[in-house]
């Protein structure tokens, strides 16, 4: 990916040469500060940040929404996405796949850790953390070995009650059955 970034711009550059060559450095489209903000710089691995696992909208206040990052753990706002605070950087995980507003109360907020796709590349989780005082603080409710949250589903009056959708271990022969 490097060297075709590097290809593009050496084209870039090439087919902007005749345009230099006949008019004055002012004058010109492309001159020498055109590209200084295009400085060649390592962006890292694309598998280990920016994926967005899933996003919660409060249905009470719509300008509350959450965020899971498969590789970068909660984050919340409350002023529809202008700004961004991360909410669960104290946790074991830093890896999450789902998170879940209650429906009945907008305060209780469930998140399932561990990405929820399949690959070699992903990382996993340790189970389900709950919230009720709208991601202040968590605590682990269990379902510590599945490894990989892909839903949970909050019962529509009773918090309480969740149905989780876990892939469990990806790399080995037998799959079990997790109950909280």
């Amino acid at each position: 990916m490097n060297k075709l970034l590097k290809a593009a711009v050496a084209v870039s550059m090439a087919l902007s040469m005749p345009v230099m060559a006949d008019k004055s450095d002012k004058e010109t489209v492309f001159n020498s500060s055109t590209f200084e903000a295009m400085e060649l710089r390592s962006i890292g691995p694309t598998y280990m940040s920016g994926r967005i696992a899933d996003i919660a909208v409060d249905q009470n206040n719509p300008s509350t929404w959450y965020t899971a990052v498969g590789s970068g753990g909660v984050w919340k706002t409350t002023n529809a996405g202008t700004t961004w605070t991360p909410i669960f950087d104290k946790q074991a995980v830093y890896s999450t796949g789902d998170v879940t507003i209650a429906p009945s109360n907008s305060n209780i907020v469930w998140v399932g850790t561990g990405e929820n796709n399949g690959g070699r590349h992903i990382s996993f989780g340790d189970g389900v953390y709950k919230s009720t005082d709208g991601g202040q603080t968590w605590k682990n409710m269990g379902l510590k070995k599945s490894e990989h949250i892909s839903d949970i589903i909050i019962h529509p009056t009773n918090p309480n009650i969740v149905w989780v959708s876990a892939q469990g271990p990806l790399w080995t022969e037998r799959r079990r059955a997790w109950s909280i």
